[in-house]
């Protein structure tokens, strides 16, 4: 038998985390397009990032029919949220007139990749990229390399970094209790054996 879920967070009602999630308002617009296999993940902070900023959206799917309408909007200029060698680091857009539409696909490395790959549009977008050496909070999970952020860390990273002074942070709350909330049931015996420092 399976936990009823919060409709809005998709957490089991016990362990909701709607009361965490903020509402920020951002000038630079956000579109998530998030694999299907990420859509029942434990730990799915592409929502957590949708749901806590107002001025974003998540689509799920691997194939964007309507992607040219949603690169195309008025007043926003598309980037891509994703590395390259020819990406731009954000600072680059700090003092620009007209926001930016940050498109940040989410999935793993290997399923971000085959979405671009299976939309040329998406593949052919201008790239953006963090600043090197950001630190995971992610304490559950080993990262592919140095730099690797969750979902909701990159975007409040990237928005920090575009609108500063504004502060994300309160975006990462429910990102943090729902790993403190893994940590304890998993036991920090458990914890520490999988994931403590080696």
């Amino acid at each position: 038998m399976s936990r009823i879920q919060c409709p809005r967070c998709l957490r089991p009602h016990s362990h909701c985390l709607c009361p965490l999630i903020p509402s920020i308002d951002s000038r630079t617009r956000v579109l998530l397009l998030q694999h299907p296999s990420e859509v029942n993940h434990a730990l799915n902070t592409a929502r957590l990032a949708a749901l806590g900023l107002n001025n974003a959206e998540l689509i799920v799917g691997e194939v964007f029919e309507d992607l040219p309408a949603l690169l195309n909007q008025s007043g926003y200029r598309a980037r891509l949220l994703f590395p390259a060698d020819d990406a731009q680091p954000l600072q680059a857009y700090t003092e620009t007139e007209e926001p930016l539409l940050l498109v940040v696909p989410d999935g793993t490395w290997r399923k971000a990749r085959k979405m671009l790959h299976l939309n040329p549009l998406l593949a052919g977008l201008p790239r953006v990229t963090l600043a090197e050496g950001g630190v995971s909070r992610y304490r559950l999970r080993k990262a592919p390399g140095p730099g690797a952020l969750s979902t909701v860390e990159a975007i409040v990273q990237a928005l920090q970094i575009l609108e500063a002074p504004v502060s994300f942070e309160p975006l990462l709350k429910p990102f943090e209790a729902l790993i403190e909330g893994q940590i304890a049931a998993m036991g920090e015996e458990t914890f520490q054996r999988n994931h403590g420092p080696r």
